[in-house]
C-alpha cells in the first residue's frame, strides 16, 4: 500500500474558490441594508419590514443547512455547490425586479435556502481538500470572507455603484454575475474527493455496506457536537445582536454623526474578517478548547467596555473591532474545525449543517427579535446586555469542549507513549487516566 500524497495544488484551488463563494454569499445576503434606504422610498417599506426580511432569510438558511447537510454526505459536494451558487446568484438579480414587500420577503426566503444549502457543503468540501493540520486555518479563510464582503464591502460597493448605474435595481442585476462565474470555475476546478472510487457490486455485501452507513441520529450523541451547537447559540445571540442594533445605539444613545457612525460599525465587518482566519488558524497550535475559552472572555471583555465608552469614534471602533474579531471568529471556529472533527465518518456536512444551522436559526432569527423586545421595554442601551450575557455563558458551555485538533492530539499521544515507557504501563491505560473527556458517544 503506497503512503496517502496530498494534493496541496488542489487544496490552494479549492480554497480560494470556495472562499470567494463564501464571499458572495456574503455579499448577496448584506447587499439590501446599504441599499434600503433608496428600496423603502421607492417600494413603501418600513424599518419592521426590513427586519423580517433579514429575519426570514437566517431562518430558512439554518433550517435548510440542517436539513440539506444529509443529502451533500450522500450525494457529494461539486453539483449543491454549483446548482446553489447559481440558485442564489440568480435569486439576488430578481431582487431588483421585485414591486413590493412580499415577493422580497419570497426571494429572501428562497435565497436563505439555496446559502442554508450551500454552507455545509462547502465547508466540508473545503475540509475535505485540507490537510488536516491546516483544517481550522483553511476553513477560517473561507468564513471569514462573508464578513469582509458582506459587513465590510458590500456598502461600499453598492454605494459606489449608485453613482454610476440608473437606479438600486441595476446593483441587484449585476451582483449576479460574479457568481455565476465562480459556479463554472467550481464545476470546472472541484471534485467530490471519493469520485474516483470503484462502483460497489450489488451484492449482500453492498447492502451490508449500506445498512452500516452512519445514521444522522448519531450527532446527537456526539459531546463535541452538542456543546458546539449551544455555544454557538451564544455566539451568534452577541454578535447578531451587536449588528444589528450598534448603528442605533451609536447614533440615538451617543449621539455621533452618520460620518463617524458608519466608521466605528464598519468595525463589525473588519474585525470579523480578521478574527475568523486568525481563531481558528491559531486553534490548530493551541487547540480548539482553549481558543474557544480565551475568544469568549476576550469579546465579553471588550463589549463591556465598548459599553461604557462615551463617544469617542477611534476607540469605540477599536473596541468594537476586538468583540467583533473574537465573536465572528468562534462562528468560524465552531462550526468549521470543531464541527468538523467531531463528526461521524461520513457525517462532516450533515454535522456542519447541525451546528451552523442551529445557530443561525437562533441568532439570526431569534436574537435579534429578543434583542428588539429588551429594547422596546427596557432601552436601546440594555440590548448589550444582553450580547453581553449570551457571550459569558458561551464561555461557560466552552469548558465542557474536548480537545480535537490534531496536533494537540498528536502531542498528548507522544506524552503518552513515552509516560508508558517509564512507567511500564499501557499506552491505552495513561491515554484514558490523562484525558477522561475524550471525545466519545454521550452513551
Amino acid at each position: 500500500m503506497t503512503a496517502f500524497q496530498h494534493d496541496a495544488g488542489y487544496e490552494r484551488r479549492t480554497l480560494v474558490l470556495l472562499g470567494l463563494s463564501f464571499g458572495l454569499v456574503g455579499f448577496d445576503r448584506w447587499l439590501m441594508a446599504p441599499l434600503f434606504p433608496h428600496m423603502m422610498r421607492e417600494l413603501g417599506l418600513n424599518y419592521s419590514q426590513l427586519g423580517s426580511m433579514i429575519g426570514v432569510l437566517g431562518v430558512a438558511w439554518g433550517l435548510w443547512s440542517i436539513a440539506m447537510g444529509p443529502l451533500s454526505d450522500r450525494i457529494g459536494r461539486r453539483k449543491i455547490l454549483v446548482v446553489t451558487m447559481v440558485a442564489f446568484s440568480l435569486l439576488s438579480c430578481l431582487s431588483g425586479f421585485a414591486s413590493g414587500f412580499m415577493s422580497l420577503m419570497l426571494l429572501r426566503a428562497a435565497m436563505g435556502v439555496a446559502e442554508g444549502t450551500f454552507t455545509p457543503a462547502s465547508l466540508a468540501a473545503n475540509s475535505e481538500a485540507s490537510l488536516p493540520s491546516r483544517r481550522g486555518l483553511n476553513l477560517g479563510l473561507q468564513l471569514s470572507m462573508m464578513p469582509l464582503m458582506g459587513l465590510g464591502l458590500a456598502p461600499i460597493v453598492a454605494t459606489q455603484l449608485l453613482q454610476v448605474v440608473p437606479s438600486w435595481h441595476w446593483v441587484f442585476t449585476i451582483s449576479a454575475v460574479p457568481g455565476l462565474i465562480i459556479a463554472a470555475l467550481i464545476w470546472r476546478c472541484i471534485h467530490d474527493r471519493n469520485a474516483a472510487a470503484p462502483a460497489a457490486p450489488a451484492t449482500a455485501a453492498a447492502a451490508a455496506d449500506h445498512a452500516g452507513r452512519p445514521r444522522w441520529t448519531e450527532l446527537l450523541v456526539r459531546r463535541n457536537v452538542i456543546v458546539a451547537t449551544a455555544a454557538i447559540l451564544c455566539a451568534m445571540s452577541g454578535i447578531f445582536v451587536i449588528g444589528a442594533m450598534v448603528p442605533t445605539y451609536l447614533v440615538t444613545v451617543l449621539h455621533l454623526d452618520t460620518q463617524s457612525m458608519g466608521f466605528v460599525a464598519s468595525a463589525v465587518g473588519f474585525g470579523g474578517f480578521f478574527g475568523s482566519f486568525c481563531l481558528a488558524g491559531i486553534s490548530d497550535y493551541i487547540g480548539r478548547r482553549p481558543t474557544a475559552l480565551i475568544a469568549f472572555a476576550a469579546a465579553a471583555a471588550l463589549l463591556y467596555c465598548f459599553s461604557c465608552t462615551g463617544s469617542n469614534p477611534k476607540l469605540l471602533f477599536a473596541l468594537l473591532f476586538g468583540a467583533a474579531f473574537f465573536a465572528i471568529g468562534l462562528l468560524s471556529l465552531l462550526s468549521g474545525p470543531v464541527a468538523t472533527e467531531a463528526a461521524p465518518p461520513g457525517l462532516v456536512a450533515s454535522t456542519i449543517g447541525l451546528v451552523s444551522g442551529v445557530g443561525e436559526i437562533f441568532g439570526g432569527g431569534v436574537a435579534p427579535v429578543i434583542a428588539g423586545f429588551v429594547a422596546q421595554h427596557f432601552g436601546l442601551a440594555r440590548t448589550l446586555d444582553f450580547a453581553l450575557y449570551s457571550l459569558i455563558a458561551g464561555a461557560a458551555i466552552a469548558v465542557l469542549l474536548v480537545e480535537t485538533a490534531p496536533r494537540r492530539r498528536r502531542s498528548a499521544d507522544v506524552g503518552t507513549h513515552a509516560m508508558s515507557h517509564a512507567t511500564g504501563h499501557a499506552p491505552e491505560d495513561i491515554l484514558v487516566s490523562m484525558t477522561p473527556n475524550q471525545e466519545r458517544p454521550l452513551s
